[in-house]
């Protein structure tokens, strides 16, 4: 985590996440790999299948509200929970079936 000056706050921080490597030793999945990258103009962008497997392994407040967004907008759909791991599959069914839970 780079943080901006000494009063700097970890929310505000740049986090870093190594691919292929799990963010915490308890999460069920490891971070995307650079595989999973798409060209975006100049830049590299994690592919929305990517970024939506690493919001539900994290599963914070904030990854479950990012998630609702993507729903919300139809980005995310019901056809989603097949195409991910079977627990990361239930956390989304979980949160399309009651999207205020």
């Amino acid at each position: 985590m780079f943080l901006d000056g000494p009063q700097a706050k970890a929310r505000d921080a740049v986090h870093i996440v190594f691919a292929g490597e799990k963010v915490r030793p308890d999460y069920a999945e490891p971070s995307p790999s650079v595989d999973e990258a798409q060209q975006l103009g100049e830049v590299k962008v994690l592919s929305l299948e990517a970024l939506v497997r690493m919001k539900l392994t994290s599963f914070r407040d904030k990854d479950r509200t990012h998630l609702r967004d993507l729903i919300e907008v139809g980005l995310v759909g019901e056809d989603w929970p097949t195409r991910l791991p079977t627990a990361l599959g239930a956390r989304l069914q979980a949160i399309l079936d009651d999207p205020d839970g």
